[in-house]
């Protein structure tokens, strides 16, 4: 490891030289493209950096205690001493952990599809929740939410939405949000006060580019037709609706949240190449695949990652044995501590991994 770090030292002092050089300076290309790779060094730079310095002073401390007689100084020594060892325990953990490899996703944007799943209209209205919290999660980190398809079914809920959230990290935070969601309470059209079980289905995609997927136009069939639901006059008087089927694959896409037909046809193809781009990765996991479930299953409520107990005012995690009793935080989008915990036990896994 500590092999890895010297080399990774050598290079951050490298660009540094580099960055200086008029040539690069005056080549624009050359020039991002080294800060870029400077910045994704930084943090386990800076972080070395300070490892060093702790390991240094456990070595002055011990230095100083062999050769001082002054008793309040071989007192500070110690304490110097016995502080320095447990940061340097703390530091070594945070190497490793920077020292996994990344995934090249974690910086993209997302599309999100939720669809209602067993249930019902009961599973539709907590498919809309499910929209409106990644929605008030998305407002705390400043990112942007674009719409791309909503179908409701006319009492507030929704059987399929999906849209696109725009930010910085957005990949690498709702990853862990694929599954199958359930939950538990009584539903307003419940007389007798009966606990139902529903579920919907969320489904995380990185936003693909063109250059991660060739997309064939010949393979894609376009129908138009009249938006549905709610919306502008022009909205529902005009054929600006877009329905994309992919042949290869028979991936269907509708979208038809624009007034233009073109808007619309462009957000349908961004779907479609997140989609492709999935499949890709999943085909690229192979071995890994095989011992899971595919991320969102069929919606059955035995598929499930997390379900939400209203009456107990709980959710459950029950990929990290995770359970906190604040549900209705975590429905108005505070979702930070079940993500910071999935994130840690994703990381403790791949370090388990790495000491096999």
């Amino acid at each position: 490891m500590f092999d890895k770090l010297e080399d990774l030292l050598i290079r951050f002092e490298e660009l540094q030289a580099e960055l200086n050089e008029p040539e690069v300076i005056n080549d624009q290309a050359r020039f991002r493209k080294l800060m870029k790779e400077q910045n994704d060094l930084t943090e386990i730079v800076e972080k070395y950096k300070e490892y060093k310095q702790t390991k240094q002073n456990i070595e002055d401390s011990l230095m100083m205690l062999e050769e001082e007689s002054d008793e309040e100084l071989r007192e500070l020594a110690k304490e110097e001493l016995s502080e320095s060892k447990q940061n340097v325990e703390v530091i070594e953990q945070e190497l490793k952990i920077l020292l996994l490899p990344k995934d090249p996703n974690d910086s993209k944007n997302v599309i999100v599809e939720i669809r209602a799943g067993a249930g019902g209209d009961e599973a539709a209205l907590f498919a809309a929740e499910l929209f409106r919290m990644y929605s008030k999660y998305a407002e705390t980190q400043r990112w942007k939410i674009d719409m791309m398809n909503m179908n409701e079914n006319g009492i507030g809920g929704c059987k399929e939405v999906i849209f696109m959230i725009n930010g910085a990290g957005a990949y690498s935070k709702l990853k862990y949000e694929s599954g199958v969601h359930r939950v538990q309470r009584i539903p307003v059209t419940e007389s007798g006060g009966r606990i139902h079980t529903s579920t919907a289905t969320v489904a995380i995609m990185p936003e693909a580019e063109e250059v991660d997927v060739q997309l064939d136009m010949n393979d894609c069939r376009f129908d138009v037709f009249r938006s549905s639901g709610n919306g502008g006059q022009c909205v529902n008087t005009t054929d600006s609706a877009v329905r994309l089927t992919h042949i290869p694959t028979g991936i269907v896409i509708s979208c038809q949240d624009e007034k233009s037909q073109l808007k619309n046809r462009d957000k349908a193809l961004k779907v479609l190449r997140s989609r492709l781009y999935e499949l890709e990765l999943e085909k690229a996991h192979d071995a890994e695949a095989a011992a899971r479930k595919s991320q969102v299953g069929t919606g059955d409520r035995s598929e499930k990652i997390r379900t939400y107990n209203f009456p107990q005012g709980r959710l459950t995690d029950h990929r990290i044995g995770l359970t906190i009793y604040k549900l209705d935080k975590v429905m108005d989008g505070d979702i930070q501590e079940i993500i910071d915990a999935c994130i840690a036990a994703d990381q403790a896994a791949k370090l388990a991994n790495m000491n096999e």
